[in-house]
Parts: structure tokens; C-alpha cells; sequence
């Protein structure tokens, strides 16, 4: 047998377990089930008790590994928590009870000092004069090359991690285990000197589908949802606005699965709103021997421009990037996973 997990398949072990002839089994729907009494007779009906005894077999032992692998998780080290949230929230896509989350771990996860391509730190704090932002669009491998690529200079630093959720600290097998409530998302700090954000944000409407709601592509459950993560009122008013705007151009292109299901909160109703992923999530993309994967889903509609939906106030936010950047470099699905890993030159 083999088992469908995330980004991939693996073999699992079948146990077969055979019942002594006459014994009774009952099925998980309650129904009897006996083992036939072998005769040892040759011929066509020899054969057929064989078969059916085989079958049996077969089925007994599948049940066997299925109850096995929806055996409760070790027993949580904090008190009060349930100890089968994990085995509870798997396969669902929709955001668990925060009072059956995880209890995560104090101990943040260790990544590499320095970004993979673009050589600045992948931690510490937004240096003076840049800015943060933090976004879900599916798969982080893909949604994070896509904004380490765009030109100009502008992006000083990207990340992968586990945003929006109710566990400190979780793992990527707990990310998606759906028990988290986190989201694969990426950390962009950036130059707005160089750079919008509001570049930043049309690259991400439109390098997915977001009206997908928890799932991405092939990639399903919360923890694929789209989301955006607002600092300041500023990235709230911009956030809103740009989606208004994208939702209108989906429906008038006649794409998409019907209205926008972006998730859309401030960063401060998280204790911490973004936690790193392991280190080799960090650009994966970039690193030798990556599987070149990418779920995204773009629907090649594009952001209304700015100034027809731009709150008057924010007009200082102006794009830097020409429509002539984005009719050559607009998102295309596959785009990133056949695209070079340098940041991208433009003009």
C-alpha cells in the first residue's frame, strides 16, 4: 500500500492479519464477518473459498494499519491540552478550536544566519527605514522566490514560516496536521524606497487563486489558506482596498471559484504572527537537489491600477513597477519553478 502525504507518496507496510478458520469478525459498520472453513477439495470451488479467505485477510489487515495510523499522538507535556488534536484536525479544512491547538514549544526553530540568494540576514529586526510584510498564497517554496526575484533592489530579506496560528513554534508536520491553525506563509522586509508595497501586493494577488478558500491547487487544508497581515492601518487600508479591487476584475474575467476568500487580520491579534519554518524550507527553491514544485494557481488577471482604487490619502504608495514589468514578468502558472533564482533585471 502506499500513503498520500504532503508533497508526496510514501510506502507503507501491510500487515495482514489471518483469522483461524470460523472465527468471527465484525467490519467498522458493525457487520459479522467469518472466515470460511477451508475444505482442502480441489477444483473451481476449492479455489473460490481460497480467494475469499485471502480477501478477508486483506481486509482485516487494512483495518488493522488504518487503526493504527489514527492511534492518538504521544501524550502533550501541557497540561489541559487534548492529547489527539493532531490525530483530530487531520484532512479538515477548517481552522481548529484554538483551545485544541497544539501547545507548541518555546524554543524557536534555528535557521541559517544569512538569506540563501539575496545574502542579508534572515533574521533580526526591520532596519531602519524598511518595512514588513506578511502574506499567504499556498505553498511558501514558490510564494517566496516569486518576491526575492523582483527587481530593483528593493527586497532586502524573505522567509518561510508558520503565520496566523494558535501554536508557538510549530514544525512543518504539525503545520500540516491542520492542529496549528498556522498557515504556510512568507516574511518580506523591504525598501519602500525602491520598492511598493504595493508591488509586493499585486504580485501576490496575482501570483494565486484566492478564491480557493482552504487549499491551493492540489495542496488542501488550512494551513494553504490565503491570508494577508496587517502592521499598520496603512497595509490595512491598502490590503482592503487592492482586494475590493481584485475581486471585481475576477468576477469581470469570469475566473475565478466565486468571491475572494483571503484571510485578512492585523498582525497584533497573534501573540507572534509569523514563526519561522526548518532551515531547509528557507528558498528551497534555490538549493540544490529541490524538487521544482509550485501549487500556485495564478489566473493571469491583473491588479485594477492603483489610482482606481487607491484611498486618496495613500497615494504616496504609487507602484514602482511598470505595466511593462508585469506584461513580461507577470505571474504564469509554473512561473517560478522555471525561472532563474537571481532576483530578476528590469529594464
Amino acid at each position: 500500500l502506499k500513503a498520500v502525504g504532503p508533497r508526496g507518496i510514501a510506502p507503507v507496510a501491510l500487515v495482514a492479519i489471518r483469522a483461524p478458520s470460523g472465527v468471527s469478525m465484525r467490519s467498522d459498520s458493525g457487520a459479522q464477518l467469518r472466515r470460511p472453513r477451508l475444505s482442502g477439495r480441489p477444483g473451481p470451488r476449492g479455489s473460490q473459498v481460497l480467494l475469499g479467505g485471502a480477501l478477508v485477510a486483506l481486509y482485516v489487515g487494512c483495518t488493522a494499519l488504518r487503526q493504527a495510523l489514527l492511534a492518538p499522538i504521544a501524550p502533550s507535556k501541557a497540561p489541559g491540552r487534548p492529547q489527539n488534536s493532531l490525530r483530530r484536525a487531520m484532512g479538515k479544512e477548517a481552522l481548529i478550536d484554538p483551545a485544541q491547538a497544539l501547545p507548541g514549544r518555546s524554543q524557536k526553530m534555528k535557521v541559517s544566519p544569512t538569506h540563501y540568494v539575496l545574502g542579508n540576514p534572515t533574521e533580526g529586526p526591520v532596519p531602519e527605514g524598511m518595512k514588513e510584510m506578511v502574506f499567504a498564497n499556498g505553498c511558501f517554496w514558490g510564494s517566496e522566490k516569486g518576491v526575492w526575484r523582483l527587481p530593483g533592489g528593493g527586497i532586502y530579506t524573505t522567509a518561510v514560516g508558520y503565520a496566523a496560528g494558535f501554536t508557538p513554534n510549530p514544525t512543518y508536520q504539525e503545520c500540516c496536521s491542520g492542529a496549528t491553525g498556522s498557515t504556510e506563509a512568507v516574511r518580506v522586509v523591504f525598501d519602500p524606497a525602491k520598492i511598493s508595497i504595493v508591488d509586493i501586493l499585486r504580485w501576490f494577488w496575482e501570483s494565486h487563486d484566492p478564491t480557493q478558500g482552504m487549499g491551493q491547487g492540489n495542496d488542501r487544508g488550512s494551513q494553504y489558506r490565503s491570508g494577508l497581515y496587517w502592521f499598520d492601518d496603512e497595509q490595512k487600508q491598502l490590503f482592503e482596498s487592492s482586494k475590493a479591487a481584485y475581486e471585481k476584475a475576477l468576477a469581470a474575467a469570469g475566473k475565478g471559484r466565486g468571491p475572494i476568500t483571503t484571510e485578512m487580520a492585523p498582525a497584533s491579534n497573534y501573540e507572534t504572527v509569523f514563526y519561522y519554518a526548518e532551515d531547509y524550507h528557507q528558498q528551497y527553491l534555490a538549493k540544490p537537489g529541490a524538487r521544482p514544485y509550485c501549487s500556485a494557481q495564478p489566473l493571469e488577471v491583473s491588479l485594477p491600477p492603483f489610482e482606481a482604487w487607491a484611498p486618496p490619502e495613500l497615494m504616496h504608495h504609487a507602484p514602482k513597477l511598470p505595466e511593462d514589468f508585469w506584461r513580461q514578468h507577470g505571474p504564469k502558472p509554473h512561473c517560478v519553478i522555471r525561472s532563474p533564482n537571481e532576483p530578476i533585471v528590469f529594464p
